[in-house]
Order: C-alpha cells, then sequence, then structure tokens
C-alpha cells in the first residue's frame, strides 16, 4: 500500500514541475506584441512635444522682436540683441533670427535642428 502512495505521489510531482516550451513562448510572443506597441505610442508622443517645443520658442522669438520694436522704434539686428534688452533669457538653439533690410519691414525666422523648417518670414503687427 505504501508503494501505490508512493506512485501516486511521484506522478503529481512531475505534473507541477512546469512549463511547457510552447507556453514559455506564447508568452515571449505576447510580451514581444506589448513591447512594440509601447514603443510606437511613445514614439509619437516625443514627436508631438518636438514639434510643440519649437512652436513656442517660435512664438516667443516673435513676440521677443515685436517688443523690441515697441520699446526702439525698430526691429533689432540679432537675437543677441533682445538678449541684452532683457526680451530674451538666451539665444534660441532652434531658430536663427535675420533683421529686415531696409527698407524692408520684415524679418526672417529659419528653423534649426530639430525645429528645421522653411523659413518664417514674419510682418510686423507694429508698425515703425
Amino acid at each position: 500500500m505504501r508503494e501505490e502512495t508512493r506512485n501516486m505521489n511521484t506522478h503529481t510531482e512531475n505534473k507541477d514541475k512546469g512549463f511547457t516550451l510552447v507556453e514559455l513562448l506564447i508568452v515571449i510572443v505576447i510580451l514581444g506584441i506589448l513591447a512594440t506597441v509601447t514603443v510606437f505610442a511613445v514614439r509619437g508622443i516625443t514627436d508631438q512635444g518636438e514639434e510643440s517645443a519649437c512652436n513656442a520658442d517660435l512664438k516667443t522669438l516673435e513676440v521677443a522682436a515685436e517688443a523690441y520694436m515697441a520699446q526702439n522704434g525698430s526691429y533689432p539686428a540679432s537675437a543677441q540683441a533682445m538678449v541684452d534688452e532683457g526680451l530674451l533669457r538666451s539665444v534660441s538653439p532652434n531658430w536663427t533670427y535675420a533683421a529686415p533690410v531696409a527698407p524692408a519691414v520684415t524679418y526672417t525666422l529659419t528653423g534649426v535642428g530639430n525645429c528645421a523648417a522653411p523659413a518664417t518670414t514674419v510682418a510686423p503687427t507694429t508698425t515703425p
């Protein structure tokens, strides 16, 4: 009788040892699919964040140029002039500023790096 009980215990112990190779492969495939979905979702969020940062930086430069115009009666000769005037904290690494050449009353902002885009010519909102 003892031998018969031992055989039953051995049989149930072997059954609960672990996962089969097929079960492990299914779990690995599911994890791979989840990882792929997550990577593409995060990439889209990052792209939107960079675009928003570029647009905010562009708007900051436009406002600073207009404020300089309102204070001095002309557009600044460079982005550094806006920094010196206290209208910007620093020169933007994402946009270059091109001062207007007389008699033009527009200035040009050109995207650099992540903000690379066609040049934006800005018409003044204030009159000289």
